[in-house]
């Protein structure tokens, strides 16, 4: 950046004895400080634009562990289905009923009788958010998508992704206890009578494949949640690269206008350089304020 500027007491003498002639005086000065801010701005937006993109990456990877979760949840609810009709078809194996369980509480009958899991309540989102789900799940444009998440804050998202995740736990912890009850009635019958192990392997395949089909959906729900914020994080960041380098524009006329104005000094039409120094520091100043407020 330019250094001090000092203007000749000679120089100082020509200019204009009244407030054009201070103006036209301190334009180097000013120009200077003007060019400094706005470099400044440029590199506050290119620091935000740097850490949107980090942050971005994280959360893509978090969404990644997500997807994962839910393809191994749909790839056992797979298998379990696949043995099941392996059973079904291979042998007279069917499902066990309450009176084949006696020692059972009346959540795990339901489970294991019924197919009447516990409910997985799905979480409440704000209906901005689950338009902007909605782009996303229909593959939707990218165009239509960022309109939907142009009116979604950072803190719905944030609202949205501990409610899936408060969904997710809520289910996990209503299954856990019938989880472990079926872990016990299993050692029971494997230590009993064969054909009630077929009957009750029969049972227990379909209540882990419904099982392994709620927590998918779940784990679907927060890897979208995920996603969104990936695509919001990537809008910023493109939003603050921009600012910056409009910014950076408004500098390089600052800079210019510091120039023409240090010329002037040397020059003898020294008024009307320092005039066009103003005017260029003059837009310089208002394309920066553009910028700031409505880019």
């Amino acid at each position: 950046m330019a250094g001090k500027i000092e203007i000749p007491e000679t120089l100082k003498a020509e200019l204009p004895h009244n407030k054009w002639g201070k103006i036209l005086g301190a334009t180097p000065i000013i120009m200077t400080v003007i060019a400094t801010m706005l470099a400044g701005l440029a590199s506050s937006e290119m620091t935000k634009a740097q850490y949107d993109r980090a942050l971005a990456a994280q959360l893509q990877s978090k969404a990644g562990d997500q997807w994962g979760y839910f393809q191994a949840k749909k790839l056992r609810s797979a298998l379990a289905h696949n043995s099941l009709d392996l059973l079904e078809a291979t042998s007279d194996a069917r499902p066990l009923d309450a009176a084949a369980l006696p020692d059972a509480d009346a959540a795990t009958l339901a489970a294991l009788t019924k197919n009447q899991l516990p409910e997985a309540m799905p979480a409440k989102f704000d209906d901005n958010v689950k338009a902007a789900l909605a782009a996303v799940e229909s593959a939707r444009s990218e165009n239509e998508v960022t309109d939907a998440l142009a009116k979604v804050k950072p803190q719905m998202l944030a609202d949205a992704l501990v409610a899936a995740k408060d969904a997710a736990n809520a289910f996990d912890d209503a299954t856990k206890p019938i989880t472990k009850a079926v872990d016990k009635l299993n050692a029971t019958f494997m230590a009993g009578d064969k054909r009630m192990l077929r009957d009750f392997t029969v049972t227990r395949l379909i209540f882990n494949a419904a099982r392994y089909d709620a927590e998918s959906r779940l784990n679907m729900a927060i890897a979208n949640i995920y996603e969104l914020q990936v695509r919001q994080n990537n809008i910023s960041a493109e939003h603050h690269h921009a600012r910056s380098a409009k910014f950076f524009y408004g500098m390089l006329a600052a800079q210019m206008a510091v120039i023409i104005s240090t010329f002037a000094i040397a020059a003898r039409q020294r008024n009307f350089l320092w005039s066009i120094a103003a005017a260029a520091g003059t837009a310089a100043i208002g394309f920066a304020a553009y910028v700031y407020l409505y880019v």
